[in-house]
């Protein structure tokens, strides 16, 4: 019957609640500083939520005056400011809020029982970025607030959600003892015991949607295996996982009813864009609920997408997402853009990436390779890149190239690479080992591993992936590091970076920049986006990145000025 959500007022974000049929919104909380996360409880009755602590008076008014400098990783602060994050619960028959928690921690995540006088958190002691093995389980009673921790270890917990009968609880967590980089399991806590233990198979992909079935006897969640993603179901007592559904596409549960017999959940697949649907959750029988591009089916040739696999150097078999234009002839060789996915746990899916059908309509087939890191393979492939950054990676990356010229689809003399984040940073490795593309788009990438350890993320370098810190073996951070190889690149290049990224930090595509300038062997071009963190969120600056990358592909590969369409040529 009705609707919740948060919408600024006076620049802090506060909850608000509107009936479905319509009519004004009404506001419910008028927290000091901008309410967080927030989840209702069980009965409906109140809303427990996240905030930062608030300035005092004398603070603010300091603050204001120009008082603002940064103690860097102390207390709640990162690179930049920050406060604790507490608890507090809303009554909506009271129209009160109270604090549960007055701590110095940094609250992440939680969940309350279901008689909602308990609440379940996640937290961390200190700010200090990608350092997510510091997070730790507490328990609080609402009505005598004082937090028991309940594990002490090296690996981070998420993803906390009660049993309806509220005594126990199940969360997502790598191990009990230290942060390993696997997909992890599901475990079961008893919190008046402290007593745990994990459910016996080990999740496949990322998960999602995780709830209980009314009887606490199984768990629903989403999961990503391979390229498909789909609806699971866990047996708790015999600890084994079940299929639910078993689409060829992307399923992504939204929303369970409370009886947990019908589900909202989006759909899409390489030539369907995501809508949403309705079906029961034993067995599958969707009702379209959406039709928001009916344009995209009707007026357009979609590209062509398929799975396809290939053997690595070492033998190791890679698999991949291939797109070609709707009107390809088998045996016609097509110009090849290779992109490269972030992470590296990320991976590439059977679902709708509106570039590769832009590039489609452009002729050119578009590669996306799940490569040696990449999640939803299981902790096989996951791993495989611990110790080898730059290796085998690259192997994965070659050789699909090679099978897709082998298969008479790829144009040996038209190839181009594409990447964002880690699929830049692996893109500027490429193009230093390789001269076989005719033009390279990386976008927040990485040249130099010393130099980014402390400006940018460093923890899963030194504890998963380079090993090590680069004070005790720089050797092996030089030698995975493109910049030091940035003699060898021929290809035309072209950098995107966001101003503001504090993951993969600008400078970094300076130093590449001004390299391939004064070595002057490659077309270089770099443009930088003020304001922009990791991810664009200007719609002006995603589409003139997305103009400029097009434009710099048509003009290095296949040799045309291309221009972008005109406004005013629009219908």
């Amino acid at each position: 019957k009705y609707l919740s959500f948060k919408r600024d007022v006076d620049k802090e974000s506060q909850i608000f609640l509107m009936r479905l049929k319509g009519g004004e919104a009404i506001q419910l909380t008028s927290h000091k500083n901008s309410v967080g996360s927030y989840k209702w409880s069980a009965d409906a009755s109140k809303i427990f939520f996240t905030a930062e602590e608030p300035m005092i008076e004398e603070e603010q008014k300091e603050y204001d005056l120009g008082d603002d400098a940064i103690f860097v990783f102390e207390g709640p602060n990162g690179r930049e400011h920050a406060r604790w994050r507490n608890l507090w619960v809303f009554n909506l028959s009271s129209k009160k809020e109270v604090r549960i928690t007055d701590e110095e921690l940094i609250i992440n995540s939680f969940d309350a029982s279901p008689d909602g006088k308990r609440v379940v958190f996640a937290a961390t002691k200190q700010d200090t970025d990608n350092y997510s093995h510091l997070s730790e389980l507490y328990l609080v009673d609402v009505s005598n607030p004082k937090p028991v921790r309940l594990t002490n270890n090296n690996a981070p917990e998420r993803n906390i959600l009660w049993a309806p009968d509220g005594k126990s609880f199940v969360y997502r967590s790598p191990s009990d003892k230290d942060f390993d980089l696997t997909h992890g399991f599901l475990w079961i806590m008893n919190p008046d015991s402290g007593k745990k233990r994990k459910l016996k198979e080990p999740n496949q992909g990322s998960i999602s949607s995780l709830a209980w079935t009314p009887d606490g006897k199984s768990l629903l969640f989403n999961e990503a295996r391979r390229t498909n993603s789909n609806l699971y179901r866990a047996d708790i007592a015999a600890g084994k996982i079940q299929d639910v559904t078993n689409v060829e596409g992307t399923l992504r549960v939204l929303t369970f009813s409370k009886d947990r017999t019908k589900m909202v959940y989006s759909y899409s697949d390489f030539d369907t864009p995501p809508d949403l649907y309705v079906s029961s959750v034993g067995k599958l029988n969707p009702v379209r609920l959406t039709n928001t591009n009916p344009w995209i089916e009707k007026e357009l040739l979609l590209a062509k997408g398929e799975v396809v696999r290939w053997k690595s150097k070492d033998g190791m078999e890679i698999e991949g997402v291939l797109y070609v234009p709707g009107n390809h002839k088998k045996g016609k060789k097509l110009p090849l853009i290779v992109t490269i996915h972030g992470g590296p746990p990320g991976h590439f899916s059977n679902s709708f990436r509106a570039v590769f059908h832009v590039f489609a309509g452009l002729g050119y087939a578009s590669l996306g390779p799940n490569i040696r890191g990449s999640n939803s393979y299981g902790d096989d492939l996951l791993t495989a890149l611990q110790g080898d950054v730059g290796g085998g990676e690259y192997d994965d990356v070659m050789s699909g190239v090679d099978y897709l010229i082998e298969k008479r689809i790829a144009d040996p003399d038209r190839l181009g690479v594409r990447g964002w984040s880690w699929g830049g940073i692996l893109g500027s490795w490429v193009i230093t080992q390789t001269d076989r593309f005719k033009a390279a788009s990386l976008g927040a990438m990485v040249g130099s591993w010393t130099a980014e350890s402390g400006p940018g993320l460093s923890y899963d370098l030194r504890h998963h992936y380079i090993k090590g810190a680069h004070w005790t073996n720089p050797e092996d951070w030089r030698k995975v590091s493109s910049l030091w190889f940035v003699k060898n690149v021929t290809t035309p290049t072209l950098l995107l970076h966001g101003a503001r990224d504090v993951v993969s930090t600008p400078n970094q595509a300076m130093m590449f920049f001004h390299a391939l300038k004064e070595i002057g062997k490659a077309p270089v071009r770099y443009i930088n986006f003020p304001r922009e963190p990791h991810g664009f969120r200007e719609p002006r600056h995603q589409r003139l990145r997305d103009i400029e990358e097009i434009r710099w592909m048509q003009k290095h590969i296949s040799g045309i000025d291309w221009k972008p369409w005109k406004r005013e040529e629009q219908k």
